[in-house]
């Protein structure tokens, strides 16, 4: 589904109805010259590498004047509990399901690089802190010294401070949500595992969600969904240290995420030519797999 208008807000998305995973629709916009995927990103809220898996063959630095830049603005809604902030690693993106309103917001994130994983977990928002200063910790004073480049003990406050201008503490010691003094690296493994948001985003967070607020850290590159009667599938790059993934590992995790769902294990014919394409495209948005089971019932066939 392609949508040239952009929503009243790109952020803000109703949730679909009960039994239903996917939200948003996909937009299409036509780049000016000057455009590159990392403004284009900050533009529309979204991340660098989705923008790249939503247009392969497209120059991402410069797509030319004229260029139909496709925006992957349409989600499955991650697996599990709709409630409080949900982070998917492998999307690069967060999810927050207010309490007294029937919609989602999410936006893109940095995450932890190589070496520096994101955790998985199930934790808290601890504390809200705008305008926050910077104490690295010993092991990034280190980093950066053995690297020649070393960082003061302490950054205060400001255009040059790497939390930008609001942070979200965690429960797990050590990690924040948070903003970013860099133009690029949202929607990318940048970090030392906290979660980076483009600055609108952050602030825009931390004016919706309270203290107390329940975080569910998730790693999840493949989700399945319903919608109109439909089974799809959302495949992302799988997150990995060790090189690449092989096809038949990506295979097996794609089996193993639809054994969990068991309410559409017998209701649906899955195409699985079609899964594979789509596991190996890697495009990153909702793509339709299968249609219902026809039943016969009486003389007649008809569509569950």
């Amino acid at each position: 589904m392609l949508c040239a208008t952009p929503f009243a807000s790109a952020l803000e998305l109703p949730l679909p109805p009960a039994g239903e995973d996917v939200v948003g629709a996909v937009q299409v916009i036509e780049a000016r010259y000057e455009d590159t995927f990392a403004d284009l990103g900050k533009t529309h809220d979204l991340g660098y590498l989705e923008m790249v898996a939503a247009n392969p063959g497209v120059d991402a630095w410069l797509p030319g004047a004229g260029t139909e830049i496709i925006l992957p603005t349409r989600y499955i809604l991650p697996p599990g509990p709709r409630e409080g902030v949900v982070i998917n690693l492998a999307e690069y993106r967060l999810y927050y399901y207010p309490k007294n309103k029937p919609v989602v917001y999410t936006y893109p994130l940095g995450i932890g690089r190589e070496g520096w994983d994101s955790p998985i977990s199930n934790t808290t928002i601890t504390v809200k802190t705008p305008n926050p200063g910077w104490t690295p910790p010993q092991s990034i004073l280190r980093e950066h010294a053995e690297a020649g480049d070393p960082l003061p003990a302490y950054v205060p406050p400001g255009p040059d401070n790497p939390l930008g201008p609001y942070k979200l503490t965690l429960g797990l010691p050590g990690y924040l949500i948070h903003g970013s003094n860099k133009k690029f690296g949202i929607g990318m493994r940048v970090s030392h595992g906290c979660f980076r948001m483009l600055n609108h985003n952050v602030l825009e967070l931390a004016d919706l969600v309270p203290v107390g607020t329940k975080v569910r850290i998730i790693n999840e590159p493949y989700k399945f969904g319903m919608s109109e009667g439909k089974l799809y599938l959302e495949a992302h790059e799988t997150l990995s240290d060790d090189g690449e993934v092989s096809v038949v590992d990506k295979h097996a995790a794609v089996v193993n995420v639809l054994l969990k769902r068991e309410d559409i294990q017998d209701a649906h014919r899955l195409d699985w030519e079609l899964v594979r394409e789509v596991v190996a495209a890697q495009v990153g948005m909702p793509i339709p797999i299968t249609e219902p089971i026809s039943v016969a019932q009486g003389n007649e066939v008809v569509s569950q």
